[in-house]
């Protein structure tokens, strides 16, 4: 594409775009892992285009990278293939031919998917006879050895997410995870194959292909790894995995010429004061990056239970009566004994549905308010908070922490800026490093 184009205007983005068709079209099972990929893409200085849901209208103006965020990661598996599909052919309306699914880099799915029937579904609409599996994230300390997905030095089954309350995962082997998920054979490209370089790889995959192995994992356990990966792999016509082994791909378009020099860079608006942070998630990070900041700020907790008995309002009149230029805390986040403790008492998807409906009051309570800033930790949560401001596309600004960055969006004509962030993303001191990234 060696040039761009003036086109019409986007109601939630006033004022001229430029088109053309996109690069690569990304498909995301949830929200938070919508923005993570965005924002490792928007590390080439290029405009992309982030929408909440499949777009109810025809593609008119399109970024450079167009990523669609779906909800989709624990949804029953008719439902989630059904969605996909929509996404798949809204991205290949706008002119993409290089497509992605992403999914957590935890490889978050139950026995059933929904990760491999969605990638079936996908290969199956654009005659793709073979993808591979690459959740690996050297940056955020997740590596594949073996076919084994390891968080940190743990293996994935001794990591906190065997406990996870809707996916918890009990085995570490990607090919064994992958197979009941699948109607096609899965293999492995292991890490001394992809040490090898990138020829070594595509004669790998190539044998895989000729033996009828449709689903492959391949190992990577550093970020050189995932460069091998991409430049071996850049014209498959569906590639899926965590985020990671999609950030060399910009560089790699734009030598092959796919992507234009001169894409659109981001846009980044002037906000009003005010801030708040709403945390849902429950995973081991959010809730060290909640009691760093909670010992040094304002916070408000919310509790299911007590949310089943009395409702959302004490939270709000508590958001109400916090000082101007301070950055509130609201936070469900909580310890598993006590997440267990409101799941038993309420029933485990009642009990999120209270949060999640809590958190999402609170969001509009807060624009009202004159709140512009919005920090949002966890996948469900952030799902909620979107939907309530009205959200169905955000343009993609600078990284707070890999994979997790601010995002613009406009709502009644305000413009606002908003970060998703995964549970198990960032540091401690996120919060505080995700408000001083925006201010400078």
């Amino acid at each position: 594409f060696t040039s761009w184009k003036r086109h019409g205007q986007n109601s939630n983005r006033p004022g001229p775009r430029l088109m053309a068709a996109p690069a690569l079209g990304v498909i995301a099972d949830d929200f938070t892992g919508a923005t993570d990929i965005a924002g490792l893409l928007a590390r080439a200085g290029v405009q992309v285009s982030l929408r909440l849901g499949v777009p109810e209208h025809p593609p008119e103006d399109t970024a450079a990278f167009e990523v669609i965020a779906l909800k989709c990661r624990t949804a029953p598996v008719t439902d989630a293939v059904a969605e996909c599909r929509a996404a798949l052919a809204w991205l290949r309306d706008a002119g993409a031919e290089r497509f992605f699914w992403k999914y957590c880099s935890t490889f978050d799915s139950t026995p059933a998917g929904n990760i491999g029937p969605v990638a079936e579904a996908l290969m199956d609409d654009l005659g793709a006879g073979q993808t591979i599996y690459c959740p690996a994230f050297p940056e955020n300390g997740r590596a594949i050895f073996m076919g084994n997905l390891f968080v940190g030095q743990q293996l994935l089954s001794e990591s906190p997410m065997k406990d996870h309350p809707l996916t918890p995962m009990r085995d570490s082997n990607l090919q064994r995870l992958l197979a009941p998920q699948t109607t096609r054979p899965v293999g492995l490209a292991d890490r001394l194959t992809v040490a090898h370089g990138e020829a070594a790889l595509q004669r790998r995959l190539a044998e895989l292909r000729d033996a009828g192995t449709a689903h492959v994992v391949v190992d990577a356990v550093a970020d050189g790894d995932l460069q091998i990966i991409a430049n071996a792999c850049s014209g498959m016509p569906l590639l899926t995995g965590g985020s990671a082994v999609a950030m060399p791909l910009p560089a790699i378009y734009r030598r092959d010429g796919v992507l234009a020099v001169d894409a659109p860079p981001p846009r980044r608006p002037a906000l009003a004061s005010g801030a708040v942070i709403l945390s849902g998630s429950c995973s081991a990070m959010t809730n060290a990056q909640v009691a760093a900041y909670r010992s040094n700020a304002p916070s408000f907790r919310l509790d299911p239970v007590t949310l089943a008995e009395s409702g959302v309002a004490s939270a709000i009149d508590w958001l109400n009566g916090q000082a101007d230029g301070t950055a509130p805390l609201i936070y469900a986040t909580a310890q598993l004994d006590e997440v267990q403790h409101a799941q038993a008492t309420l029933g485990a998807e009642r009990a999120g549905q209270l949060v999640e409906a809590a958190l999402a009051e609170l969001a509009l309570a807060a624009f009202g308010s004159g709140v512009r800033r919005f920090v949002v930790a966890g996948g469900e949560t952030s799902g909620a908070v979107a939907r309530s401001l009205g959200l169905t596309r955000l343009d993609i600004g600078a990284e707070i922490a890999p994979g997790v960055p601010w995002t613009f969006a406009v709502v009644d004509g305000e413009d606002v800026a908003v970060t998703l962030k995964s549970g198990n993303f960032g540091t401690r001191d996120f919060f505080t490093i995700a408000m001083a990234r925006l201010e400078g």
